[in-house]
């Protein structure tokens, strides 16, 4: 085995004594070490992980993608059972992100929807940070990709989410945005957060800071939710351009996409529900 990922934490599940959340955490094993990447929001990554046989004690290392609640809310839960442990993420994962919500007669409301949890506080708990803005090797052969260039004229992000300034309301530019990239006989295998960079940057950037010309697999959530036709077309070519011979989405891609990915990927497509594995 050269890696093994295991979901613990998504919206969907399938199979008796598991729970759904709407959230995202993975469970990679690799030869050298095990990582958890992402938390969920806390109310199912200790059931799951017990259901699924993951002993977050042997935890090496925690990756953040970013600083979302359904990304962090977990870390406290997590911290619980492992203790002290080394926490890789972008020092922006503490900045306060809203989502603009309906409210009365057309308004919208920006709803809090950051790092639940205050810094210090935390590392009282255990958690050692570890800043990164950069590519970065956090195993033998496993990389976090830091902050990713935006250079698609289509992965434009959502509107809706965004962060206060100069007294309004900006675009959040989700510097924070990291992903996994593991080197594999295969290709790389590629774990998505919330993919805000856009997929196809994540993508193009991993191979271009890899030198490597092969994308095996792309697991975790894809953002293609709340992205408009235009741009959810742009992408699904973009995506075929790659040659992945598996695409396991999870989490923000939002049923819709999902059952179009599924339509255009045939058998390259999977459900990546709480519970999925992929082993290389």
């Amino acid at each position: 085995m050269e890696c093994r990922i295991t979901v613990l934490c998504e919206n969907t599940v399938q199979g008796l004594g598991f729970l759904g959340e709407h959230g995202f955490s993975a469970f990679i094993e690799t030869p050298g070490q095990n990582i958890l990447f992402d938390t969920g929001q806390g109310f199912s990554i200790i059931q799951n992980s017990l259901r699924l046989k993951k002993d977050l004690t042997h935890v090496s290392k925690l990756v953040l993608s970013h600083g979302d609640l359904d990304h962090t809310g977990g870390l406290l839960a997590f911290l619980g059972v492992k203790g002290a442990c080394p926490v890789v993420a972008h020092p922006d994962i503490f900045n306060e992100r809203f989502l603009l919500m309906p409210a009365a007669e057309g308004e919208e409301k920006p709803v809090s929807v950051g790092m639940p949890w205050p810094q210090a506080y935390l590392t009282t708990r255990g958690a050692q940070f570890e800043w990164r803005r950069d590519f970065t090797e956090v195993a033998p052969g496993v990389f976090v990709t830091g902050e990713v260039p935006r250079k698609t004229l289509f992965e434009l992000g959502s509107p809706k989410r965004v962060v206060a300034r100069d007294g309004g309301w900006v675009p959040d530019p989700f510097l924070d945005d990291f992903s996994m990239v593991l080197k594999t006989s295969r290709g790389l295998v590629i774990v998505l957060g919330c993919a805000h960079a856009g997929i196809v940057n994540i993508l193009n950037h991993a191979l271009d800071r890899t030198g490597e010309d092969r994308i095996y697999a792309v697991l975790g959530g894809t953002h293609l939710g709340l992205s408009p036709e235009p741009q959810f077309d742009s992408t699904i070519q973009a995506l075929k351009e790659f040659d992945i011979r598996m695409l396991a989405v999870s989490h923000c891609t939002g049923q819709g996409p999902m059952t179009r990915l599924a339509s255009e990927f045939g058998d390259k497509f999977a459900f990546g529900r709480v519970g999925f594995v992929l082993e290389v």
